[in-house]
């Protein structure tokens, strides 16, 4: 298994060897395009944009542009070479997210989200196909790009907004837990992407992306994330509280709830037995089979039985966990919501094995889950970050 994984690994490390140059020589795309991922290159080509944002035309076209207006930026090639393949990597599937939804919108060729979508994409691809899943280095790598792919789009719109400090500290704090990613590394690919394109407004979208990078140095946030002095104050001020950046806030929780997330077969409960075994959990599995509810299709009543369980250890403020799969930001957040509420400090665990153990550990399961389920959860994971509870931790396990 582990042989496999390697071997998965080693393919991308061949894939950008082969096709990167090193002393300025051009990028093979007839390697790239002919790559396993050869699919979603050719489902690029079919993607047209909006001639009015890219002239050039279809979605490859412009990857195609913007992967070799990277290689020749100044800043790109004053890298070291692992943040020159991060960039490059990024740069190959930051658009994917277009080929599901663009859509003609009253006349206009339109790509809604598809910077999150992309994320989505991209981190399947790199964790599933790739083998970037289940050690450290691996997790950062894929991490750091599904980063680059889902903010690209950020920097270019700092001009408009009403609080672009906070903002750029909050995007920067990703840092924290994907120890690769930066703004200015963020910054040096935007200005490929914007420089990658055929439009009348690169001119604009270039000074937009220099205030950007004004605004993240004077907050201390472009090459780093920002400095806080606790957890608790951290989390106030990236969760939006009107309060400063530094400033440090009383502690008001009484004590901490414990929120796993991670895919089925991650090992979850083996993880609650070692590290928390005298806490009360609720287990959205554990309610299930005593409400007969299948794992499989809507789970809103078998949630809402856990969050009235919860509410019980709460108005008693007696710490517990919280054990379900909670892969999407918008589940994490209903439930953080509700303990924040009643005082409790929050600390969100994320749990990450490789794909073949999180498959062999679900088959091992009493009630294992289809395997058909667990690839559609991988296509809507995105681990926690840092605005999201006081705490936020990612284990390998």
């Amino acid at each position: 298994m582990n042989e496999k994984r390697n071997e998965n690994q080693a393919s991308l490390r061949a894939l950008i060897a082969d096709a990167l140059p090193i002393d300025g020589d051009g990028i093979d795309w007839d390697r790239i395009l002919r790559s396993e991922q050869a699919p979603y290159f050719d489902g690029m080509s079919k993607t047209k944009q909006n001639p009015k944002w890219h002239g050039e035309g279809d979605v490859l076209a412009h990857t195609k542009m913007v992967c070799e207006k990277l290689i020749r930026l100044e800043e790109w090639q004053g890298l070291d070479r692992h943040k020159q393949e991060l960039l490059f990597v990024a740069a190959l599937f930051h658009d994917i997210g277009k080929i599901a939804c663009t859509r003609n919108d009253g006349g206009s060729l339109v790509s809604p989200n598809h910077t999150a979508i992309g994320d989505r994409m991209t981190r399947t691809i790199l964790w599933k196909d790739f083998g970037l899943s289940g050690t450290w280095e691996a997790q950062q790598f894929r991490e750091t790009v599904c980063l680059l792919v889902r903010l690209h789009s950020k920097p270019i719109h700092f001009y408009t907004d009403e609080e672009p400090e906070r903002k750029a500290i909050r995007l920067a704090a990703a840092g924290e837990l994907v120890s690769g990613f930066t703004s200015e590394l963020l910054y040096i690919f935007e200005k490929a992407d914007i420089l990658g394109r055929i439009s009348e407004n690169t001119g604009e979208l270039s000074e937009n992306l220099e205030f950007f990078k004004e605004v993240s140095k004077e907050a201390g946030c472009f090459s780093q994330p920002a400095v806080f002095p606790n957890p608790y104050s951290r989390y106030a001020y990236l969760s939006g509280r009107n309060i400063l950046p530094g400033q440090d806030l009383y502690n008001e929780t009484w004590g901490t709830v414990i929120m796993l997330a991670g895919l089925p077969g991650t090992g979850k409960d083996v993880y609650i037995r070692k590290h928390f075994p005298d806490l009360p959990v609720i287990s959205l599995d554990a309610v299930r089979e005593e409400m007969h509810i299948s794992p499989v299709g809507p789970q809103g009543e078998t949630v809402a039985a856990a969050r009235e369980k919860a509410k019980e250890y709460l108005r008693k403020k007696h710490p517990f966990v919280w054990n379900a799969t909670s892969i999407k930001p918008a589940l994490r957040e209903n439930q953080v919501d509700l303990f924040v509420r009643y005082k409790a400090m929050v600390k969100i665990i994320f749990l990450e094995t490789s794909w073949d153990e999180t498959l062999l550990r679900n088959k091992k399961r009493k009630k294992a889950v289809p395997e058909s389920a667990i690839e559609k959860m991988l296509e809507n994971l995105v681990p926690p970050n840092l605005n999201e509870a006081h705490e936020v931790e990612w284990e390998l396990v």
